[in-house]
């Protein structure tokens, strides 16, 4: 059932976010999540691919995630999905300079918001909501086929800041080793920027959490 999902990565704008198109192989209906910045690279990649984008997920709210969440939005008339807790993140995207730097758009509002241990299904393939706080108090990330899509919770030989409003350090540990470590070693941690690793690499060699 699950042999269906593939993924292709759009590395996106100046802060280089990794965009994923997370679709399935045999009806090519795609999620498109964290469209950072770039929106015109991001629809040449889902033309190329022939995919139908038919869901738009944020793992979380900061800017350089969801900067391009407008024009995604407006070209295939999709929900916008979120997790509530930062969800108000998305009016405040321009009051920063980073936001200008990123070429970010005023975001819409988001159409649902996302739950912890929510099924999302893309075709005949599914992704599993995990609510992975720490970063941010909304941060998800999106469980599915030996997959883990981490947002910025986790990197490879990283963790994300926790040094931003709403970040923790506590609850970042906490998400990793309860929602994170307790995945397969073998699942491939694909994160919101950098290279992929996977969940057996980073608990024998991340300096963070040992």
């Amino acid at each position: 059932m699950m042999g269906h999902m593939k993924y292709e990565m759009v590395i996106v704008g100046a802060l280089e976010t990794n965009c994923y198109l997370i679709y399935c192989e045999e009806t090519l209906e795609c999620a498109v999540v964290d469209p950072g910045a770039d929106p015109e690279k991001i629809i040449r990649q889902i033309s190329e691919l022939g995919l139908n984008p038919s869901i738009l997920i944020n793992t979380h709210g900061h800017v350089d995630h969801v900067g391009a969440n407008k024009d995604i939005k407006e070209k295939y008339d999709i929900p916008l999905c979120i997790h509530s807790a930062d969800s108000k993140m998305l009016d405040n995207i321009l009051a920063s300079a980073m936001g200008l730097f990123l070429g970010a758009k005023k975001s819409p509002k988001p159409d649902r918001f996302l739950e912890n241990g929510e099924i999302i299904s893309i075709g005949r393939s599914h992704l599993e909501v995990l609510h992975t706080p720490g970063h941010s108090p909304g941060s998800i990330s999106l469980s599915g086929n030996g997959f883990l899509f981490s947002g910025d919770l986790l990197f490879c030989g990283g963790v994300g800041r926790t040094d931003l409003p709403g970040g923790s350090w506590n609850v970042l540990e906490d998400s990793i080793r309860s929602r994170i470590f307790s995945l397969p070693d073998d699942t491939v941690v694909l994160p919101g920027h950098g290279p992929a690793t996977t969940v057996g690499q980073e608990k024998m060699a991340n300096p963070f959490i040992r």
